[in-house]
């Protein structure tokens, strides 16, 4: 108990990584049980078709958020000028006016919008809800400066102070209004509430607009290719809700919306840890550079998906008689959605850590070209999974395209001496192996969402 008490205390890399690891861990729990909490409070208070146009009004939201995405997160985790005081007053004078322009990016987009989806309320549920794009704008470098140095403590508690903020707000709104529109100012007054939160809580030199050539070169060098992927990447996480906002009811949509909630949260915690981790990681420990560094790497690559993978297959196996115990008999087809797409996440989770690694080393064009191709299987899977399969084939083509994508992304890892071929083989195996148990298992379950309407 000792020695894993001393390997949590002083400077030294590893007890920075440890510790920075477990407040992510904490900070991701801490924040998907609020969501969680907020999704069981709110579903009794609204109606599903309120969380089929709120996933709508998310796409957009996001969609903008990811297609004018430059990296800076990365830039500053991996740039040599990371604590510099110009280049970070330039990132952050870029990361606003970026924020206002996606604002009236929502403006223009939003009575199209609501055309194209046939709902009109979205052409007031968007410009509102683009607010939030505004104020994360503001957020400070100070975020993303105590990634750089893995001192996640003060930032993940204020951010879940300003989450427990945010819901009581939202849950009162819903309380008064009873209607979609609490969802989407309470998603605006949450990230406010942040920013002032970020603002006063955080430590350090406070933001000032100013725009430096040379920051604003390196920036843009390393961001163009981040910009490319993450267009990709709103295919990627934001296209399926796009497609099936189409094809299927609003009902329906927020069913398969509470659905991949529920699924996801060991993916969106791998997602945050490889975020907020890793890049300081590859950039203090290269594999390249050691055999020592690759068996460091290696335990933490077995650690980190042997665990978020228990989490996925957990989820797999007790999905539909946890829906059922949570959720009213209203959201019940999210039971068996939840078993297939927590098993659709496996190969994305084997393989989260290698991208990262290019990504340390300034090799952003790769990594683009690697989003691109699995944004494009994706959509392919998807429109052939709904044509041939209805929507249960719709839910399972992530899985299928993640896993037809895995050797391009080996291909990568390989090239920054990062992949490990025993890590693959083990995990691939057994989590594969449990993974059609869990299928097994709720079979019958899954064979009711094959007949849910589409089209």
């Amino acid at each position: 108990m000792k020695r894993v008490t001393q390997a949590f205390r002083g400077s030294h890399l590893t007890a920075r990584i440890l510790r920075s690891t477990s407040w992510v861990v904490v900070g991701y729990g801490g924040a998907q049980a609020i969501r969680l909490g907020s999704n069981l409070i709110l579903t009794r208070i609204l109606f599903p078709e309120a969380f089929g146009i709120m996933a709508l009004v998310t796409m957009v939201t996001v969609g903008l958020m990811m297609f004018s995405d430059v990296g800076i997160g990365p830039a500053l985790a991996r740039s040599p000028r990371g604590d510099d005081p110009e280049f970070l007053n330039t990132a952050w004078s870029l990361q606003v006016m970026r924020g206002f322009g996606l604002w009236l990016v929502t403006l223009a987009l939003a009575y199209p919008f609501a055309q194209l989806y046939e709902h009109p309320e979205l052409a007031l549920y968007l410009p509102v809800a683009g607010l939030s794009l505004i104020l994360t704008g503001f957020f400070p470098t100070r975020m993303e400066l105590a990634r750089r140095h893995l001192q996640m403590g003060r930032a993940t508690m204020l951010d879940l102070i300003s989450q427990l903020l945010g819901l009581a707000l939202m849950v009162a709104l819903a309380l008064w209004t009873r209607s979609v529109f609490a969802l989407v100012l309470g998603a605006v007054f949450t990230n406010l509430i942040k920013l002032v939160v970020m603002w006063v809580g955080l430590p350090g030199r406070r933001d000032r607009f100013q725009i430096e050539k040379p920051a604003l070169l390196e920036l843009v060098s390393f961001g163009k290719w981040i910009f490319l992927g993450t267009a990709f990447g709103f295919i990627s996480t934001q296209g399926d809700k796009a497609v099936l906002g189409k094809l299927l009811s609003l009902e329906t949509l927020g069913i398969y919306n509470i659905g991949f909630f529920l699924a996801s949260f060991a993916m969106a915690l791998g997602q945050s840890v490889a975020q907020d981790l890793l890049i300081p990681v590859y950039r203090n420990k290269p594999p390249s550079e050691s055999a020592e560094n690759r068996r460091k790497l290696q335990r933490m690559r077995f650690l980190l998906t042997g665990g978020l993978c228990a989490l996925l297959l957990l989820m797999a196996y007790v999905g539909p008689p946890l829906v059922e115990f949570l959720y009213d008999d209203r959201y019940l087809a999210a039971g068996p959605i939840v078993t297939i797409m927590a098993c659709g996440f496996i190969p994305k989770i084997i393989g989260m850590s290698y991208d990262q690694a290019a990504l340390a080393a300034g090799d952003s064009r790769r990594v683009f070209f690697l989003t691109g191709t699995r944004s494009t299987l994706q959509m392919i899977m998807l429109f052939l999974g709904l044509y041939y399969f209805g929507l249960l084939g719709g839910v399972a083509s992530y899985g299928i395209a993640m896993l037809i994508a895995h050797p391009l992304l080996v291909a990568l890892a390989i090239r920054h001496q990062a992949w490990d071929p025993l890590h693959d083989l083990v995990s691939f195996t057994l989590a594969g192996l449990l993974a059609a148990g869990a299928i097994a298992l709720h079979w019958d379950a899954l064979q009711t969402i094959s007949s849910a309407p589409v089209g």
